[in-house]
């Protein structure tokens, strides 16, 4: 093959090989960067399949900085301001006193335990310092902690990678420069160098994010432009961060996504999307390449004192860095346990490593293998081991009972509303501004977004949810969110409204693996639930007694009762579908639909309540 056949066939293979662990890892159910990690040792030191360096030449370093600033930027977008007035101080805290212990703590158990010298060990500790938000967001993604803890640790995740990545990079240059200038020259540049990172870094993106805030706001960009143009502002915003001072560019793109996400005049909820499926793109090829690219003699030289090294970084460097950050943060114990067992690095780390090995002519043979290491041993340790622990702190629930719907409408409202005052947590999720608005007037706990986008899952607080109801008008929009939400919450509780009837014998339906599992009964479509409470259908509960049973209350509404939930005396949830008629017993609730009747004071059903 000629040389750009050996590329073209180079590139191919790791995007194939990259989406198909990231299939794999979905259908075992095991973290993704793990399975990338050993597909990448495997196609490159294993087998020698695949050498980056040859593959992509010079291009090598420059991808690795643009796509780490897209995926940040990505992870940014999902920053909301709000937040920290619940979660400001703990996050502050983790992200500087925490990460001054982490880095101290680290780089003085690489001296001493893996026998490092001491540039290379102060090196290693600055970029052990970063975590890594692309392995946190399905963590959490998967346990759904409550309270407060979910927030500290997503903003962590996301906001100390450009700190650490800073940090590294400021460490590195410093060494580089002792040997010529001298110790207190080094200290005064290193000063001015961050002062100019921080200055640049946030001028850049203010500069950036105020020009792509103008051009929405006044419709300058048509539509199939829109995702295309803001990619172009992020790899910009890198660049010219980047020209301008020394690797500021991750804090720029940083700081544009938190602004982005956070301005209220111009949406930007199709444009996240995008980038999320751009995310997993690069996250795929970047831990294959950077993983093919360490050397046999590189994974030789790890020895038994690296086991001592991530015990140590496990067991007590992430606790104490925890506990001493967050002493006056307002989390309780519970918290600060979740926190100090959360700590996986990911991809960042990984770039940052092994951008500074090339930039060193491939010298600190210590550097990129211990710190893969890292990577593989922490998400395998905190992946495994999380949701169990969640669990038993009482932060998440083996058995959740909340619901999540996609739809605000008039049914959804009318549903949410019986189950909350029932001591069930709900939440609506919807695009529509006017029905997201209405049941916040409800009282009804709201999240404004396409229930189809990744970053809504982000933003939804998932703690104690345990189902999933789709509500929404159309049919396949309800198939495709049953799809996603299946991951979360298995098939068994996943949920769809039944479709309307085909208008002709060959009419295609949606196949029955491709959707949630049917809601009430097979003529209880969206038109016709809507056209009951058009009629002046209520949703309501009633307990049922041994002299008023179902069959009575059924008589008492001639017949015209819809089943929707059971609540059990033990308030276990039971959501009545097509193939599983539900037969509630007496001491139960049953919550149903119904039109009016007169009542007298013999005959009204004992504690009924309209929605």
């Amino acid at each position: 093959m000629s040389e750009t056949q050996i590329v073209l066939v180079g590139i191919t293979s790791v995007l194939a090989l990259g989406i198909g662990i990231q299939w794999l890892a979905w259908r075992v159910r095991l973290p993704s960067i793990l399975l990338l990690l050993i597909a990448g040792l495997a196609v490159g030191p294993g087998l020698g399949l695949l050498q980056p360096d040859e593959l992509l030449g010079p291009l090598l370093l420059p991808i690795v900085s643009l796509s780490i600033g897209l995926i940040l930027f990505e992870g940014a977008l999902g920053l909301k301001m709000r937040e920290l007035r619940e979660v400001g101080g703990a996050v502050i805290g983790l992200v500087s006193v925490g990460a001054l212990f982490t880095w101290v703590l680290a780089a003085g158990a690489a001296y001493w335990l893996l026998g490092a010298g001491f540039s290379e060990a102060v090196l290693l500790g600055a970029i052990l310092v970063v975590t890594g938000p692309t392995v946190i967001g399905p963590l959490l993604q998967q346990v759904r902690p409550t309270g407060p803890v979910g927030k500290v640790a997503k903003w962590e995740g996301i906001v100390i990678d450009p700190i650490g990545a800073i940090l590294a990079v400021l460490v590195f240059e410093a060494f580089h420069d002792a040997e010529a200038v001298g110790t207190y020259a080094v200290a005064h540049e290193a000063a001015v160098n961050l002062l100019r990172t921080i200055g640049i870094g946030f001028a850049t993106s203010l500069i950036a994010g105020g020009l792509m805030y103008v051009a929405l706001r006044r419709y300058w960009i048509p539509d199939f432009l829109q995702s295309p143009v803001l990619l172009m502002v992020v790899v910009l915003t890198v660049t010219v961060s980047n020209l301008l001072q020394h690797e500021s560019g991750l804090l720029a793109v940083t700081v544009l996504g938190i602004l982005l996400a956070n301005q209220k005049s111009v949406p930007i909820e199709h444009l996240v999307e995008f980038k999320e499926n751009l995310r997993v793109v690069l996250i795929s090829g970047l831990f294959i390449i950077l993983a093919a690219r360490i050397p046999v003699s590189s994974l030789e030289s790890l020895h038994g004192q690296s086991i001592a090294f991530l015990a140590f970084l496990i067991l007590v460097v992430r606790p104490l860095s925890v506990f001493l950050s967050t002493i006056h943060s307002g989390l309780t114990w519970k918290d600060k346990v979740f926190l100090a067992w959360m700590a996986p690095r990911g991809i960042v780390a990984a770039s940052v490593a092994s951008v500074f090995a090339l930039q060193s002519g491939g010298s600190g043979s210590l550097l990129v293998p211990i710190t893969f290491l890292v990577i593989v041993v922490t998400v395998s340790i905190y992946g495994l081991t999380i949701g169990p622990l969640a669990r038993t702190l009482g932060l998440a629930t083996a058995n959740p009972q909340g619901l999540v719907m996609a739809g605000s409408n008039s049914l959804a409202r009318a549903l949410a509303s019986v189950l909350q005052n029932s001591g069930f947590k709900v939440l609506l999720v919807d695009s529509n501004p006017t029905n997201i608005s209405t049941a916040r007037m409800e009282g009804l706990p709201t999240c404004y977004g396409s229930i189809l986008s990744e970053r809504v899952w982000e933003q939804m607080d998932l703690g104690g949810m345990g189902y999933f109801l789709a509500l929404t008008p159309n049919d396949e929009i309800n198939s495709l969110a049953a799809m996603h939400f299946s991951d979360l919450f298995d098939r068994a509780g996943v949920y769809q409204l039944a479709p309307p009837k085909p208008r002709t014998p060959r009419a295609e339906t949606t196949l029955e693996n491709q959707r949630g599992r049917l809601l009430f009964s097979s003529e209880a479509t969206y038109g016709f639930l809507q056209s009951q409470l058009a009629q002046g259908a209520v949703v309501k509960k009633t307990n049922l007694t041994e002299e008023f049973d179902y069959e009575s209350l059924r008589t008492h509404y001639d017949g015209q009762v819809l089943p929707l939930f059971v609540i059990s005396e033990s308030k276990k949830l039971t959501i009545c579908t097509v193939t599983d008629p539900i037969k509630p017993k007496p001491n139960d609730t049953l919550v149903f639909l119904a039109q009016p009747v007169d009542e007298t004071p013999e005959s009204k059903p004992a504690e009924s309540k309209s929605a």
